[in-house]
């Protein structure tokens, strides 16, 4: 059992971090916990950039702690592990997602839905560690120090750069898609392609459902084909709209900025559900009514459980699914998140750690 009263010995982790709401991200050194009994130590060779990591630098989410180290997609290779860890051995490929710790003792632990845990989950970064106190700090760094019930096999199958984005955008897809049980002779649209929405496409896809992809942009429609994507409907065209009524069983909204509810709702079946995964800055108006009749509904879902993202993993593995990625120099982090707000990436950023 770890105590305060044992020696300590720290790691050197070289990282990027933000110190204020409005100043760029830039180099910063600190350290990393010795391991305690159950830790896994990882070098940390890619980590995925998402718009959590901007909302939260930014306090744009309530007030961040600061230096704020983001990173939440997180894959790289065991260096060490703590004297009663059994899961992992130096040399294996790891992965860490959104979370880093749990009450584990809740019903929803107890069901493997850490991410809902009752006592609130330990996310990655900017979270209270639940034995120090410390403030988390995430994956743009050089190393990270996690309890191995938090850490995640990765295969090495596939291209780490590509899988690091599953521990995010993956399974925010991946989860909602297999609690619903959509597949075959389910019709399915995807709100917004981008980091999410291009992993809703394929995983929809893959699961055997009619995939079609709204999008405000029409320069969308030949990089979602390409994705496997069997339909586009241009959502600024008041004819497409008109005609998508009544047409899906499940709408996957990936979308995070302000927009109409309504008029997508208008588009599901009876009985359909829209699945909210973005996570916009302003509140729904959705007046009963457009609920009431037809019987639809409107729902959310973060993330996944430790469980589940593993069997997301191992999935992508077995059918060679990844994120498409655009990798970078942690120097260029504050552009990347520029280029983020503009949409201009296809479709997620990846930092090579390397260039620490």
């Amino acid at each position: 059992m770890f105590t305060f009263a044992q020696k300590i010995i720290m790691t050197e982790a070289k990282a990027y971090a933000a110190h204020s709401a409005t100043e760029p991200l830039g180099p910063y050194s600190f350290q990393r916990r010795d391991l305690r009994p159950h830790d896994v130590q990882i070098e940390i060779l890619y980590c995925g950039v998402c718009h959590s990591d901007l909302h939260t630098v930014r306090s744009e989410w309530g007030p961040a702690v600061y230096p704020c180290v983001p990173g939440h997609e997180i894959v790289g290779r065991v260096t060490s592990v703590g004297d009663q860890v059994n899961k992992f051995k130096a040399g294996d490929l790891a992965g860490v997602g959104c979370l880093v710790d749990s009450c584990r003792e809740c019903h929803n632990c107890q069901q493997g839905l850490e991410q809902y845990c009752e006592k609130g989950a330990t996310f990655t970064y900017n979270s209270p560690d639940r034995v120090d106190g410390s403030n988390t700090l995430g994956g743009y760094s050089s190393v990270i120090v996690t309890d191995e019930s938090f850490v995640l096999k990765v295969s090495e199958k596939l291209a780490l750069e590509a899988v690091a984005p599953l521990l995010c955008a993956g399974i925010t897809t991946y989860s909602p898609l297999r609690y619903w049980k959509v597949g075959k002779g389910h019709k399915v649209a995807i709100l917004g392609l981008g980091g999410l929405g291009h992993m809703a496409v394929k995983f929809a896809v893959s699961f055997g459902a009619e995939v079609t992809m709204l999008s405000t942009s029409p320069a969308k429609e030949a990089d979602a084909k390409r994705l496997g994507a069997h339909k586009f409907a241009l959502t600024k065209d008041p004819e497409q709209i008109k005609g998508l009524a009544n047409s899906f069983d499940f709408i996957i909204d990936t979308v995070s900025a302000e927009h109409d509810y309504n008029m997508y709702l208008s588009m599901l079946n009876t009985n359909g559900i829209m699945i909210c995964v973005g996570a916009p800055p302003t509140a729904a108006q959705i007046p009963a009514f457009n609920l009431i009749y037809q019987r639809r509904s409107i729902a959310g879902s973060l993330i996944g459980g430790l469980p589940e993202t593993q069997e997301m993993l191992d999935y992508c593995a077995e059918h060679g699914i990844t994120s498409d990625v655009e990798v970078i120099a942690i120097k260029d982090i504050n552009e990347a998140y520029e280029r983020m707000l503009k949409g201009d990436v296809r479709y997620r950023f990846v930092i090579d750690m390397a260039t620490l």
